[in-house]
């Protein structure tokens, strides 16, 4: 297995949504930052994927579309950009990943049971075997979390780490 982390969607737009939703990015960002330092210690990509909100005015070069410096992603990590809530269509996700040998994704950010879980899917059409990391997944309804959970595969940080060796 050689696995890479995806960070979907946590970005500075999505706190201003509800204080819900920016409770629930606050909590996730704990496990995806733990996550980017284990994958960072073993040397796996980390991607950081944005979606593009041209009628949100969320777009490059915007603060809307930034991840908030509290995420510790780099510009050196592979940055993705998306318009379609599954991170692989129509983008160039699956070909760099293949072109890393990847072919086990983690999935982490926002939204649980909108863009997470459609990458999630995504992840399968393209071969890849996607696992939720637990703790990671953020929502402005957090009975979402759970149900999203229980569709797909998850891991705990602490399984992960066993299995990263």
């Amino acid at each position: 297995m050689k696995p890479a982390l995806l960070v979907i969607d946590v970005q500075k737009q999505f706190f201003d949504e509800s204080p819900e939703t920016a409770r629930s990015l606050t909590n996730a960002i704990e496990y995806i930052n733990a996550g980017i330092a284990l994958f960072r210690a073993k040397n796996l990509p980390v991607v950081c994927v944005q979606d593009i909100g041209e009628e949100d005015e969320r777009v490059p070069g915007t603060t809307r579309f930034e991840v908030p410096e509290s995420v510790k992603v780099l510009p050196s990590d592979l940055h993705i950009h998306k318009t379609y809530g599954n991170s692989f269509n129509k983008t160039p996700l699956a070909g760099a990943l293949r072109e890393l040998g990847v072919d086990t994704v983690i999935l982490t950010g926002y939204c649980a049971e909108h863009c997470v879980l459609s990458t999630y899917r995504g992840a399968l059409d393209h071969d890849f075997t996607p696992i939720l990391l637990r703790g990671s997944l953020a929502s402005g309804v957090a009975e979402n979390i759970p149900f999203v959970e229980r569709i797909g595969d998850v891991i705990s940080y602490g399984a992960l780490k066993q299995v990263l060796g």
